[in-house]
């Protein structure tokens, strides 16, 4: 399943159970997007199960996209997935992280 596909689906499980859905929800769907992410960090720590670690990653996705659902409707994410693959790749070997020298 692509980008564009599994927004598709999240749309309709947000309008099928009711969940935030306007664009003015976008920071609510970040925070909960961070909150999950903590929730996966917190699971990791604790040495907790692969399984349990992936679904707080894929609550993470889920956030995610739809937030950019709400934010950017006309933005293909397969399409802009790629090209920041390639813009990042086209960057110097460990770019941005020359803190770790000082």
């Amino acid at each position: 399943m692509h980008l564009e596909e599994m927004k598709k689906e999240i749309e309709n499980l947000v309008i099928t159970k009711g969940f935030y859905n306007k664009p003015e929800d976008i920071p609510k769907k970040l925070l909960f997007a961070f909150i999950e992410l903590g929730e996966a960090s917190d699971a990791w720590k604790k040495g907790a199960a692969q399984e349990k670690i992936a679904e707080e990653l894929i609550d993470v996705m889920f956030y995610l996209l739809d937030a950019s659902r709400l934010a950017c409707p006309d933005v293909d994410m397969d399409k802009m997935f790629q090209h920041k693959l390639a813009k990042n790749l086209g960057r110097p070997y460990q770019y941005g992280e020359g803190h770790r020298n000082k």
